[in-house]
């Protein structure tokens, strides 16, 4: 026994790996940061290998430190709630979510309210990523993406398929006349969205006038552009054009009514909502839990009677 590493020593070293700094494992662990710089260097000295590069600003993980740091984490939260289990206390779950950004900021930040009343207090990191992720190096739980072409040596489930279709303000349509047609919303302002390198998987306003039967015009490119979803809402809420947007992120728009449907055209997405799981953190019940809420959440909103609705 006394040739295994220290449980101290691999606990600081735990702490510094997921939060970055011996400065935030320290107000963590309630010890000083020179403690958990010592409790390391002992830890690499017993082990004969090197955790950390120390570099000017900080510490990264060496290859040696990636390789342990996933089961050191998922070891230490089950004794954290083993711990919390024989006192009487109730356990704080720890969870790393990753999304893109449009689905962080314009849908998901605003439902995490309903996972914690089910499931009680929840340190949720909630990180905005492009696709592919490392799920060993940045310590991802799960993550939401469109499509599974990135994630197919994982454990990938697609969950959810949602559509486009064409949203402006009810203010918009006041001052410029209802849209009776779809040729009509070639004389309207489009707002498009650039969603970067991945933007083939995405219709646009040409893929969206010709499943219309509408003959795409050279004036379908004129407009103002925004490089995701969630801007050109915005674009859309302030009255400045006609926008092709996901329903799952236009739903709340509509239900408060900023929002209404231009034309009742929807083109069903390429590929579905996906959930990825790392098969080291498919042990952990907190994660199994979110991913049974997202998902179900996910259902719900592509799903609702607002999005199936033309005002």
């Amino acid at each position: 026994m006394a040739n295994l590493p220290s449980l101290k020593g691999l606990r600081a070293f735990e702490a510094a790996a997921r939060t970055g700094s011996f400065a935030a494992a320290a107000e963590e662990l309630s010890v000083s940061p020179a403690a958990i710089g010592q409790l390391i260097r002992a830890l690499e000295e017993q082990v004969g290998r090197k955790l950390f590069h120390r570099v000017h600003r900080g510490i990264t993980p060496t290859e040696a430190g990636l390789e342990v740091l996933p089961r050191l984490s998922v070891a230490f939260d089950e004794l954290q709630g083993v711990a919390q289990q024989i006192s009487g206390g109730s356990a704080r779950a720890r969870l790393t979510v990753s999304a893109p950004m449009s689905v962080v900021s314009g849908w998901l930040s605003r439902r995490l309210d309903r996972f914690i009343v089910l499931h009680g207090p929840t340190d949720i990191f909630l990180r905005t990523d492009d696709d592919p992720v490392n799920f060993e190096h940045e310590l991802i739980d799960i993550r939401m993406s469109y499509g599974r072409f990135h994630y197919r040596t994982h454990d990938t489930e697609a969950i959810a398929t949602d559509a486009v279709f064409p949203v402006c303000s009810p203010a918009f349509l006041k001052r410029h006349g209802e849209i009776g047609s779809a040729a009509c919303l070639l004389k309207r302002p489009l707002i498009h969205t650039d969603w970067g390198p991945s933007s083939a998987s995405f219709s646009t306003w040409r893929d969206w006038f010709e499943a219309a039967g509408v003959a795409p015009e050279q004036k379908t490119n004129r407009g103002m552009i925004a490089n995701s979803s969630i801007a050109a809402l915005n674009m859309a809420v302030s009255g400045l054009g006609v926008t092709l947007c996901q329903g799952l992120l236009a739903e709340r728009f509509l239900a408060q009514g900023a929002l209404v449907r231009a034309h009742s055209l929807s083109l069903p997405q390429n590929h579905p909502y996906c959930l990825t799981i790392p098969q080291r953190r498919a042990k952990r019940p907190i994660v199994m839990a979110f991913k049974a809420w997202l998902a179900g959440e996910c259902v719900s909103t592509t799903a609702s009677p607002f999005l199936h609705s033309r005002a």
